[in-house]
């Protein structure tokens, strides 16, 4: 069923029909509600296991003189709010909803957060949103929720599952995607959930950490708009 919605999907784009909008998710709840236990398991093991990890980190990330932790809200399943936990990477002076880095030079990054970014340990933390079943190892990654009033019906469709900490745009090209196409790869994972996609998500996740590939943002919008909502100067 979900491989037909995907073929749909795809044959709409082809021919510029409007794309079928996904009202469910078509995994069966049965598959749901293991994926959200085993969830919760792993994310309480890995954070057993990587406890003296975390704790060298956030010491080295209050080392600079900034809180080790990062809070912001946004959007989970459904669109209910959460509060997002990640490693600080940026000076804490820094507009938090501004553009991100296009580069590791960026002057906002630290010296430790240039790093922790460029091997995504600064999203350990967020082990912890998947412990209290804010998140999922996979799924779309959670966005802002003022973003969502930007959105179409169809990219609307991506709030259906619990955002993750990787999902099937952040194989498909992460920082060299733009939004639109983050949000169509996050509505496709939507069609095709499955235990196959989710492992296939998760090695390639993990070849690409070890590839350090794609970690900024080359271009964000591709009718340039800001995150703000502001409109760039020609």
């Amino acid at each position: 069923m979900a491989d037909h919605r995907a073929a749909d999907t795809l044959r709409h784009r082809m021919t510029d029909a409007p794309p079928l909008v996904p009202t469910r998710c078509p995994a069966s709840r049965l598959y749901l509600r293991v994926k959200h236990g085993c969830d919760r398991v792993a994310a309480l093991v890995a954070l057993l296991l990587l406890l003296p990890l975390l704790v060298v980190l956030a010491w080295l990330v209050r080392r600079d003189g900034h809180p080790a932790l990062f809070r912001q809200t946004r959007a989970g399943q459904h669109g209910r709010p959460f509060q997002l936990y990640k490693f600080r990477t940026m000076r804490a002076d820094v507009d938090p909803f501004g553009d991100s880095p296009q580069s590791g030079d960026d002057p906002r990054i630290t010296p430790i957060g240039r790093w922790l970014r460029e091997t995504s340990l600064d999203e350990l933390p967020q082990l912890i949103n998947v412990l209290r079943g804010e998140m999922s190892l996979v799924g779309p990654r959670p966005l802002y929720l003022q973003q969502m009033a930007e959105w179409t019906p169809r990219q609307r469709a991506r709030l259906l599952v619990r955002p993750g900490l990787t999902g099937l745009a952040q194989v498909r090209g992460r920082g060299r995607l733009t939004i639109e196409e983050k949000l169509e790869w996050d509505v496709r994972y939507v069609e095709t959930v499955s235990l196959a996609t989710d492992l296939r998500i998760i090695w390639e996740t993990l070849r690409g950490l070890w590839r350090r590939s794609d970690i900024y943002e080359v271009r964000y919008s591709a009718t340039r708009v800001r995150r703000s909502g502001d409109q760039p100067p020609p």
